[in-house]
């Protein structure tokens, strides 16, 4: 297979490589091992993988700048693209690297509060919500207890004044 000059626009590729393992005996040099071994249908227990191939973007190449702990000294000088040695160039987008660090770092470090905030506002209405949950079902065990205590009283007195108005109408 010979390598690409360059990678598709897409980034996207379909190549694939099987890697394929099988036990050899103890003892086996390089010289024992056949491309037999790897055939299946001669009974060998041959283990396959499939790899795909992924682009991925080349990394960026080390700046000419010390960086850390090196910071403050005299920075060395850079090659600019017309071959002429440049070191106030260098310097400068050294500066404005380390300045889209920080301002990324700071961009991470209030996108982390944010979330923090949400998550503990969450938390505390989830428990609120939990609270307001158990107070309901407690209302609603206590009057599913029966029949309520006035509708007994109320059926006692109706009962008793029919008793007294039948006695009273009985007796006349």
């Amino acid at each position: 297979m010979q390598a690409q000059k360059e990678a598709p626009p897409d980034m996207q590729c379909n190549d694939k490589f099987l890697l394929q393992s099988v036990v050899a005996s103890p003892g086996a040099t390089a010289k024992d091992i056949t491309s037999e071994m790897f055939n299946k249908e001669s009974e060998h227990h041959v283990e396959e993988c499939k790899l795909r191939v992924i682009y991925v973007a080349a990394p960026r190449p080390p700046s000419p700048v010390r960086e850390g702990s090196e910071e403050g000294l005299s920075p060395r000088a850079s090659v600019s693209d017309n071959g002429s040695l440049n070191a106030a160039e260098s310097v400068s987008r050294t500066r404005l690297e380390q300045h889209k660090h920080q301002d990324n770092s700071d961009d991470a470090k209030s996108l982390i509060f944010k979330l923090t905030e949400e998550k503990n506002s969450a938390i505390q209405q989830n428990k609120r919500l939990q609270q307001e949950l158990d107070l309901l079902r407690r209302e609603s065990k206590r009057g599913n207890g029966g029949i309520p205590f006035m509708y007994v009283i109320l059926v006692g007195l109706v009962g008793l004044v029919g008793i007294i108005l039948g006695y009273i109408l009985k007796t006349t």
